[in-house]
């Protein structure tokens, strides 16, 4: 018997017709083909596993031995085949699979819940995982496989070794101050306006905050009270105790009683926003169809920032 097990599946497929219909004559009408084609594709198949599998009879055909003991071993390849190609088709069409999501704390205030909604009722058969992290840490889990796609932006996304950066939005940076404050009804602040403030940030040092960019300009704040969390610091600027940054795409989850004014300065805008994934992997289905969506919902934001501020 022949060592090469490598005969095509359509030779299967043609076996298990004429299996069933007990004619090459009648197979090769189910199949499309000629009483010829279906002979030789039966002969080959033999060939290949060195045995007889049809008695040829005057009329019609019947399974040898050999044939009778392929017939369930066949049907069975066959049937992982199709399902095979059933799943496929179902990743292809999102009717299936997963995406998982990261992204920075603020990008979970509209951007990214706004395009989770989207993605969910378009596509409602795939599996999606969302988890917050800072910047340097979803790219690490992006370059390590254990996120698809993140939403990244600052300084950090600079370290994205290991990742592809997909842009999404120029985000402009604004100023939480008291309502009483003298600056609260301005449009915007430059922040040598500022220069007085006592500042509530995430850090005591000015260079590990989102203030960060702003001390090349010889802006030098005066860091008074340190909250990492956003909902203390509303508190503390709510209370007349202080100023806080505040990026743009944080701006429709604040409460109410503080004034946002932007703040502007020369040059670029503050933090580029991005969607990171997996560099030299290509892309799923359904993270290229969250990507899309993603987009789409930046888009619209950029425009609404842009009236805004």
């Amino acid at each position: 018997m022949p060592t090469s097990h490598d005969f095509p599946l359509a030779w299967l497929r043609v076996f298990l017709v004429v299996a069933e219909a007990e004619s090459f004559t009648a197979a090769g009408t189910e199949l499309g083909y000629t009483q010829s084609a279906v002979s030789r594709q039966v002969s080959a198949l033999e060939d290949e596993v060195g045995s007889a599998l049809f008695d040829r009879l005057p009329r019609g055909v019947r399974l040898t031995d050999a044939g009778r003991a392929l017939l369930p071993r066949a049907r069975t390849v066959l049937d992982q085949v199709d399902e095979a190609r059933r799943d496929l088709a179902a990743l292809r069409g999102l009717a299936s699979g997963r995406v998982r999501v990261g992204a920075f704390a603020t990008a979970g205030a509209v951007l990214v819940p706004r395009t989770v909604a989207a993605f969910r009722a378009a596509h409602p058969g795939v599996a999606l995982t969302l988890d917050e992290g800072l910047t340097r840490r979803l790219l690490s889990r992006i370059a390590a496989d254990e996120l698809d796609v993140a939403v990244v932006g600052g300084a950090g996304a600079d370290a994205s070794a290991g990742a592809t950066l997909h842009p999404l939005l120029d985000e402009p940076m604004l100023v939480a101050l008291p309502r009483s404050h003298p600056l609260a009804g301005r449009r915007h602040v430059r922040p040598a306006e500022l220069a007085d403030a006592e500042w509530i940030a995430g850090s005591a040092r000015p260079e590990d905050t989102l203030l960060g960019p702003y001390l090349r300009e010889g802006f030098a704040p005066r860091i008074v009270f340190v909250a990492a969390d956003w909902i203390a610091k509303q508190g503390l600027v709510a209370a007349g105790l202080g100023v806080t940054l505040v990026p743009a795409l944080a701006a429709p989850a604040l409460r109410s009683d503080l004034a946002l004014v932007s703040l502007r300065r020369d040059g670029a805008p503050v933090r580029k926003v991005y969607a990171a994934t997996r560099d030299g992997v290509t892309p799923s289905a359904a993270t290229e169809a969250f990507l899309t969506r993603l987009r789409e919902t930046a888009i619209a934001l950029s425009s609404d920032l842009r009236k805004r501020y």
